[in-house]
């Protein structure tokens, strides 16, 4: 059986009341229950992490070296500014996937880089919370 990592960033445990204009009205549990639907005809399994705080994240994709076929990240805001968080990403293995709900590239100037993107397998964007799907679906093997 594979086992995949989801992981999510600052304000995401917010889904489903933040801003639903732009992120939909769906929560994390939801984006969860659609990728188990996704992956367990495949013998897929996947945990589901969510933090605020920089470390934790950093200390998750460590711990996820060689345990993971893959990790699903969606990492927020961080995905501008976390040098740390490119860095960890470098030093595992395991392949990451960058998700992002909304299309960062028409939304404001500052969302357009991304620190973490030249270290991640693929990114998807603006696809709402079918990206987290398709990001699974690029893991099974």
């Amino acid at each position: 059986m594979g086992k995949l990592l989801l992981l999510n960033g600052p304000n995401l445990n917010r889904l489903g009341k933040r801003e639903p204009d732009i992120y939909g009205s769906e929560t994390l549990e939801d984006i969860k229950e659609k990728i188990i639907a996704t992956i367990e005809p495949y013998q897929y399994q996947v945990d589901a992490k969510q933090s605020n705080h920089e470390g934790q994240l950093i200390d998750w994709i460590h711990e996820a070296d060689k345990c993971y076929q893959g990790i699903i990240f969606n990492p927020g805001a961080y995905t501008h500014t976390s040098i740390a968080i490119r860095d960890a990403i470098s030093s595992v293995d395991v392949p990451v996937i960058e998700v992002h709900i909304s299309n960062v590239h028409k939304r404001e100037s500052f969302r357009h880089t991304s620190m973490l993107a030249s270290v991640c397998e693929g990114q998807i964007v603006g696809l709402g919370s079918k990206g987290y799907q398709l990001a699974a679906m690029y893991f099974i093997k």
